[in-house]
């Protein structure tokens, strides 16, 4: 299977994968149950009355959270195999639906979460356009949107080029590069005698880039952070860009 096409397709196929879930095993649920302690601490959501959309959700993992801790969460993300995994987690105040980002889900939540850089894998700045559309048709005039995505000024300052890994017996042979615009993965997965390609592509947007997005959709930016303990962005040295913003 080789998924190294400029359609945006390509993400679909290999976030569907198995090989996809055991190359980032790492991303385990008490990374994620840290950093959702954190952010729900820092905005404080009324339990009473907030509906958070964990937007691109993937099985779910945020989204299982959240609604452990007492939240209304609905989860949605395009792969249809992320999803039913994730609705055997369902109960009255969490729900899970398939969904590309770009089409805006009838409903209005109180905020809207995007996780992990589930942002800018899409073709063309019009995606993204389409995104964040669809994320002003799903908001009142009191919604807090959420970006986590990663830091592209250490990524591009900082890339690794090649690097092997065994996972499960599974080999994964992991290439890098960058140009103007994005970065890309391209992973061979080699498991006993059969052998797979996939690419990753994301763009590599910046914090300039995230405001223009904002604007757009005349949102503004209320904080700013560098890693999952919520310290300051630093551009040369954080790991993460997470954006707090909210209708002007």
């Amino acid at each position: 299977m080789n998924t190294s096409t400029s359609d945006s397709a390509w993400f679909e196929t290999w976030f569907d994968t198995e090989y996809y879930h055991i190359l980032y095993s790492n991303r385990d649920d008490q990374e994620a149950e840290f950093f959702i302690d954190n952010l729900l601490n820092y905005i404080q959501p009324n339990k009473d009355d907030a509906h958070l959309l964990d937007l691109a959700c993937g099985k779910g993992r945020h989204s299982i959270y959240m609604n452990k801790l007492g939240y209304q969460v609905t989860g949605a993300d395009l792969s249809e195999n992320s999803i039913t995994t994730a609705r055997i987690h369902e109960n009255e105040k969490l729900s899970f639906v398939v969904q590309d980002m770009r089409e805006p889900l009838n409903q209005k939540f109180s905020h809207i979460l995007n996780m992990f850089t589930s942002f800018g894998y899409f073709d063309s700045i019009q995606d993204n356009l389409k995104v964040m559309q669809a994320i002003d048709a799903m908001s009142t005039s009191e919604t807090v949107l959420v970006f986590d995505y990663l830091n592209a000024f250490k990524v591009r300052k900082n890339l690794v080029h090649s690097e092997q890994k065994f996972i499960k017996d599974i080999t994964f042979n992991i290439t890098r590069k960058t140009d103007a615009n994005h970065v890309y993965k391209y992973i061979q997965v080699i498991d006993g005698d059969k052998v797979f390609n996939f690419m990753e592509r994301v763009q590599l947007l910046q914090l300039k880039d995230f405001r223009v997005l904002l604007e757009s959709i005349n949102f503004e930016i209320m904080d700013i952070f560098g890693n999952f303990q919520l310290d300051s962005f630093v551009k040369e040295l954080s790991d993460r860009l997470i954006l707090i913003a909210r209708k002007k």
